[in-house]
């Protein structure tokens, strides 16, 4: 594995679509959190993984790993922007990141992205640029932002993301082709899960 790159999984979110339950909760056939196994997948590749949390939240809760590393964030009800920037400038200051060269944001609700593909983009990464995978002409994930992106994404606000950075910095953007359906296959819905097996079967631990 590859100490270049962190994986930053984003799991502060509400969830609404899911309904009364808690997605990051919903057991998988295995009997694995739709979260830990998310983070277990990245974990198969990347040295470093942080899974971004709301700080009022406890790893055992969501039935991850005992050994995952989790950054807080306070005010995750403001949007994926504000959470992001909480949760790099956690990042820039970790000393044991001093040498990682680029972030990969994934996130919580995507766990049939296929190791092969993490490796891919994980081998792409440098500093300057944006790296994302595409499949079936469409860009899913997870996004690799290069460390000199780090500061713009502690600016970040709100319920934007990272999409901004990726239109102002369009010769930085990198797309990489990869027969892989699960980096389009987040869970928003109980009926979503259904469609897990399928990028399964196609070799999600690859």
């Amino acid at each position: 594995m590859s100490e270049r790159v962190v994986a930053v999984i984003m799991a502060a979110g509400s969830s609404r679509r899911f309904g009364e339950q808690d997605k990051r909760r919903a057991l998988l056939a295995e009997g694995e959190t739709l979260l830990n196994a998310s983070f277990a997948h990245a974990a198969e590749v990347f040295t470093h993984c942080r899974v971004v949390l709301r700080d009022t939240e406890t790893p055992a809760h969501f039935g991850l790993d005992e050994h995952a590393s989790v950054i807080g964030v306070a005010h995750a009800e403001r949007g994926l922007g504000t959470s992001l920037a909480e949760a790099f400038a956690t990042l820039a200051g970790d000393p044991s990141l001093a040498d990682v060269q680029a972030a990969a944001i994934l996130l919580g609700d995507m766990p049939a992205i296929r190791a092969d593909t993490l490796r891919r983009v994980q081998h792409m990464a440098d500093t300057a640029h944006i790296i994302r995978p595409r499949h079936a002409g469409r860009p899913g994930h997870p996004v690799l932002f290069g460390r000199d992106f780090w500061p713009a994404l502690t600016r970040l606000e709100g319920d934007s993301g990272a999409r901004r950075l990726i239109h102002q910095h369009p010769a930085c953007y990198r797309e990489v082709e990869v027969d892989d359906p699960g980096i389009l296959l987040d869970i928003d819905t109980p009926s979503d899960l259904q469609h897990l097996a399928a990028p399964a079967d196609g070799g999600a631990r690859r």
